[in-house]
């Protein structure tokens, strides 16, 4: 029988069947199966990844107990989060309470700009702000090519679109701990039964109410993996000479550097200094390229 690994702890994998069409229209009965992965997989250093679609055989049917036993081709797999098979990533922030740390949020596009993942930014709780803070945030970084949304799950505004935007997609929900990551799942899948998790106001950050990454189903082929909250993200595995190429709001200006390889950082002409000393480049991301570009250039050293 086929189906989707959409949690896995502790060496236990929880496989998501569908077992039949049902003639009137699309919906499925589907089951859950806790399954462990056959002894031949470790051997050959192949760790099941949540999103695998896989085959398994059925051991206790009333109990829903199976096995692994193939691991189907994957479309792509992501180190951080581990997972498979994604089509896109929703990375959500707030808008304020708290206000959005933009260097925490370019470091994540940049980590799936080098997974080739799509993603779509969203800032929830825009009932605190006004429409002028919404507009700078959204020509901020659709002018990098990115696509924005707003949302109030409080308010219930903006979330139609955020079920369109997931649709027959298998989507990575992502962002930090406190922004309403959890609430918002709760809207999409009422039955997720997801802890929100209250705000300290002491310190303003959210307490950690995701502890492993998990798939839910919300219709047929539409997957949201919730994932932990994080407050720091590291860049690895590329050097500072490459940071450049995953800003992709760069490369239009970069014909006009002097040099070929231009790093955009001391080079007296410049095309990325140039468009952002005239406002075609938002300062805010050229000062966060500036930071993490001296911060992969230290790490090298050592």
């Amino acid at each position: 029988m086929k189906g989707k690994i959409i949690k896995g702890i502790a060496g236990f994998y929880y496989v998501l069947c569908n077992q039949e069409q049902k003639k009137d229209n699309q919906s499925m009965n589907t089951t859950l199966y806790e399954c462990k992965a056959k002894g031949i997989f470790r051997n050959k250093k192949i760790k099941p990844l949540v999103g695998d679609n896989v085959r398994i055989e059925i051991l206790d049917e009333e109990k829903c107990i199976g096995t692994i036993v193939e691991i189907l081709p994957r479309k792509n797999s992501l180190i951080r989060p581990a997972v498979a098979n994604v089509d896109q990533a929703l990375v959500v922030f707030a808008i304020k309470d708290p206000e959005p740390n933009l260097n925490l949020l370019d470091r994540f596009l940049i980590v799936m700009e080098m997974q080739h993942v799509p993603t779509k930014i969203c800032f929830n709780k825009c009932d605190l702000v006004d429409e002028k803070e919404q507009e700078r945030l959204k020509n901020l970084y659709q002018s990098c090519g990115y696509e924005v949304y707003f949302i109030s799950v409080h308010n219930k505004t903006g979330l139609e679109d955020i079920k369109q935007l997931l649709k027959y997609k298998t989507t990575v929900l992502a962002g930090p701990s406190g922004v309403g990551k959890s609430s918002l799942l709760n809207y999409l899948k009422p039955d997720a039964n997801m802890e929100t998790g209250s705000i300290s106001e002491k310190i303003k950050r959210g307490k950690h109410t995701t502890r492993h990454s998990e798939f839910f189903h919300l219709e047929d082929e539409t997957y949201l993996l919730d994932t932990p909250g994080f407050s720091s993200i590291y860049i690895e595995d590329i050097t500072e000479r490459e940071l450049k190429d995953y800003f992709p709001e760069f490369e239009q200006h970069e014909e006009f550097c002097k040099f070929n390889g231009c790093v955009h950082m001391g080079e007296t002409i410049c095309g990325i200094k140039e468009a952002v000393k005239d406002g075609k480049l938002p300062k805010s991301r050229y000062e966060n390229y500036q930071l993490l570009y001296q911060e992969l250039k230290d790490k090298r050293k050592y």
